[in-house]
């Protein structure tokens, strides 16, 4: 089945798996798997330190963003893929194989100002066991299907699970048999109701393959490829409410980091935003969309800090109104 988004790219795939701080050694912590408050601690970031009054990027207007951090805890690392249901639920998971939840503030305008309420917890395995080891808890993408249930892809032991919405042990649903490139998996995860309410869609990092599969279905239907610039690896991929986005990042030392959100309805593509320096720009892998009152889209963009100094895990948003 293909998909209006997508067609063959034709180029040759970015080793994107080789990234840079991919290798990075996570920081130990504790086998509970039950959820733990943490306190967050934020710090606002402009979307241009150059031009701290920017607020417009191409057909985008910027909504505030934010630098996560936390003195209580060293697990808030990581975060590789985000959900917000609502209008303030954020879910996210980490490739040190956590889960973090958090209410995030608005303000009057409706823009992000903090995040509130947060806890974290360890993923468990199919055997109810946290999963404390890199090649079994590197989470990527996050997805959540109608009902409430969410699914989990993970790269190195490449699988996704299932995580029932009233809790208990996850159990391996269907996945695209293949052989991805080392750390360059099922990257991109997002929930398709609109084909079927137990679908969804799967995408690789680095060839941009995606598959569909279904709960109900063993065998995933491989589609069209994510068509990319050179040097761009598909990192996200979200439905919602008629509309599909791809998150595309790219690094290189001279150019440093690079994303691209594009935003499709159909066949067409509607809108994208292009992020480079001297714009805050991190390493963006996590996307999630939500649909405001006033009828806007809201898109969220989470950097991977891949627990390293050099890295920030940011959180931004960006409006965006339809036409």
């Amino acid at each position: 089945m293909r998909y209006g988004f997508f067609y063959l790219a034709g180029l040759a795939a970015a080793s994107l798996g080789l990234w840079l701080f991919a290798n990075q050694a996570p920081p130990s912590f504790d086998a509970a798997t039950s959820a733990r408050s943490l306190l967050v601690d934020t710090v606002p970031v402009s979307l241009n330190d150059q031009r701290p009054s920017q607020l417009e990027i191409g057909d985008f207007m910027y909504a505030g963003g934010l630098v996560l951090t936390s003195r209580q805890s060293n697990q808030l690392h990581g975060l590789s893929d985000i959900e917000v249901n609502g209008a303030d639920r954020l879910t996210a998971v980490s490739d040190l194989g956590t889960l973090f939840e958090a209410r995030l503030v608005l303000d009057e305008a409706g823009r992000l100002v903090g995040v509130a309420d947060a806890s974290i917890s360890t993923l468990t395995g199919e055997d109810g066991k946290p999963l404390l080891d890199k090649a079994n808890a590197d989470a990527e993408g996050l997805a959540v299907l109608p009902r409430g249930e969410r699914l989990v892809s993970f790269e190195r032991y490449d699988r996704i699970l299932l995580y029932p919405a009233g809790g208990g042990s996850p159990r391996a649903v269907p996945h695209p048999h293949t052989t991805f490139a080392p750390n360059g998996g099922m990257e991109a995860l997002t929930a398709a109701a609109d084909i079927a309410d137990d679908a969804y869609i799967v995408g690789a990092e680095v060839t941009g393959e995606t598959w569909t599969c279904r709960l109900s279905s063993p065998t995933c239907v491989k589609g069209a490829s994510v068509a990319r610039p050179e040097g761009f690896g598909l990192v996200a991929i979200k439905r919602f409410a008629g509309i599909s986005a791809l998150l595309l990042r790219a690094y290189d030392e001279q150019r440093g980091t690079r994303v691209s959100l594009q935003v499709f309805r159909g066949t067409d593509t509607v809108a994208h935003l292009d992020l480079a320096a001297p714009m805050t720009v991190d390493n963006f892998e996590g996307l999630a969309i939500v649909r405001k009152a006033d009828g806007e889209f809201r898109f969220y963009l989470c950097s991977d800090d891949n627990a390293s100094a050099a890295q920030r895990t940011i959180l931004m948003a960006f409006d965006w109104r339809a036409q």
